[in-house]
């Protein structure tokens, strides 16, 4: 019993602590930050041939809810969407930080900021809230999706500032069974609709209750830009599959 009540207080000592390693290696407050991701509403992303797609659940804790004020994927640029699931606050600052980051560039070089280079200064600030004294880690994972020299990328940055480019993901609630769904599923020749379909799928694996056109949210990138699909194009594409 004393053991383990000193090895819970050598823990907690480090729990606290953003900047001090414990014995094991471990920033704490960025696997709590994880923790945060886990408990959040689920993502997924899927890069097909010609496009990618980014889906995610929309569930409102209340019906008097207006629906169209809360988006789980933004648009960034005309070519670049993101998606996130974690923290609501946390996502609007990254957002916010994401556009800006790609306006200057589109000011100084006149065309769309590349998705990898956004990610990476996306993770860089990402990165700072890890050793910084006086902040916490951001509690959001983020997907971005966009297009570049006609070549699709999909990449995902976690609170550690960390980021990897991925075939297909899943974040958020339920996230390992999703992943594991998507690898049952995914092929190197998905097409940009069968991709919107298996999205879709991943999505109702782990869904409490009947999913609609107002409870999900979709976004497309594909040669002709990023757009988030309305209500009603997500509902045509429910009554296919469900």
């Amino acid at each position: 019993l004393c053991v383990r009540k000193v090895g819970r207080t050598m823990s907690e000592r480090y729990s606290f602590s953003l900047t001090t390693f414990s014995p094991s290696g471990k920033l704490v407050q960025i696997e709590y930050a994880l923790q945060a991701v886990s408990a959040g509403a689920p993502s997924v992303g899927i890069k097909a041939k010609n496009g990618i797609v980014i889906a995610a659940e929309k569930k409102q804790k209340s019906v008097l809810y207006d629906e169209g004020s809360i988006h789980k994927i933004e648009v960034v640029n005309d070519r670049i969407g993101m998606a996130y699931s974690g923290m609501g606050p946390d996502f609007r600052l990254l957002l916010s930080k994401a556009r800006e980051i790609a306006q200057h560039y589109y000011l100084k070089f006149r065309q769309s900021i590349p998705v990898s280079q956004l990610v990476h200064e996306v993770a860089m600030v990402v990165q700072e809230y890890t050793q910084s004294g006086g902040v916490r880690p951001f509690g959001v994972s983020l997907l971005l999706a966009g297009f570049d020299d006609d070549v699709p990328y999909l990449y995902q940055c976690d609170p550690s500032g960390a980021y990897f480019a991925w075939r297909a993901t899943a974040m958020g609630k339920n996230y390992i069974n999703g992943k594991t769904f998507l690898e049952k599923r995914y092929n190197n020749d998905l097409e940009l609709e069968d991709a919107v379909h298996i999205a879709i799928l991943t999505l109702k694996e782990g869904f409490d209750g009947q999913m609609t056109e107002d409870n999900i949210e979709i976004g497309i990138a594909n040669k002709q830009g990023f757009q988030r699909l309305s209500p009603s194009e997500i509902k045509d594409y429910l009554a296919t599959i469900l």
